[in-house]
């Protein structure tokens, strides 16, 4: 089966919830998307860019099923994010330090220039130059499927347009989903996945809805990174000749299992 590689970042995170869940841990959609696609059974590899502070990242416990031979390491910080969510697991703010994730679009193109064959997931959020990997891989005519960060998405979308008729999936939240529909006919689009937190999940084909599925009740510890949880799922499945249908049953349940797991921790740094 063809890998896929997945163009986006792995960060340093602190979540924060009323309640006083969060803290510390690992994040990035190219982390938690990889994860979940080699978890479901499709071989996966990060396109990413980190910094020293993250060298330790690919030995560990955990994540040695990863195909870590797309990510550069660099020197200077990688990127972190603090995000602020309300009781209903909303994120409702977040900030952002960039770090070494300024190089991503540069070295996300020289991968696809070397690569134009492969099979792509793009995370279609800043700093990425998201109009010149979308035209690279259009260009090369190479498979890819994206999603979207709400905080960006109005702006990302917008520039992602002319390419997203190309796309195999398009994963995007009931937010997105409105911005989505106000920049673009949704029925010119092969597949869109549709989340809506703990509510029903849908699947449209050209506009009209082919599945959908619930998320199994589970107590809730960590939301960050479960819709990218649900994607890298749902491609994996999809990839193997499941249905939409059962592609989205087995993404939901692998969301629900990941909002009720731990965290994963950030690797100490290397010493010496």
């Amino acid at each position: 089966m063809e890998r896929l590689d997945v163009i986006g970042n792995i960060s340093r995170d602190r979540t924060r919830y009323p309640d006083g869940r969060g803290g510390p841990r690992l994040g990035g959609a190219a982390l938690f998307l990889s994860l979940a696609a080699t978890r479901a059974g499709r071989q996966a590899a990060p396109v990413c860019v980190l910094g020293d502070d993250l060298v330790q990242l690919p030995k560990a416990l955990g994540l040695g099923t990863l195909d870590w031979t797309a990510l550069i390491q660099v020197e200077g910080a990688s990127t972190t994010f603090d995000l602020e969510y309300d009781v209903h697991g909303e994120l409702v703010g977040v900030h952002t330090e960039y770090g070494v994730a300024e190089k991503l679009t540069a070295h996300a193109l020289r991968h696809v220039d070397q690569h134009p064959g492969g099979t792509y997931h793009v995370c279609c959020r800043r700093p990425l130059d998201v109009a010149a990997v979308l035209g690279r891989l259009a260009a090369y005519g190479s498979g890819f499927s994206v999603d979207f960060f709400l905080p960006s998405a109005k702006d990302v979308i917008r520039v992602a347009i002319p390419w997203l008729p190309l796309a195999t999936t398009l994963f995007v939240n009931a937010a997105e989903y409105r911005l989505l529909e106000r920049g673009i006919n949704c029925g010119a689009l092969p597949e869109v996945v549709i989340t809506d937190g703990p509510r029903t999940a849908m699947v449209h084909h050209f506009g009209r809805q082919v599945a959908s599925a619930v998320p199994p009740p589970s107590p809730v510890r960590e939301v960050s990174g479960a819709g990218d949880t649900l994607a890298g799922t749902f491609l994996a499945y999809r990839s193997q000749g499941a249905t939409a249908a059962q592609a989205l049953a087995e993404a939901t349940s692998a969301a629900a299992r990941y909002v009720s797991a731990p965290p994963h921790p950030i690797p100490a740094p290397r010493r010496g």
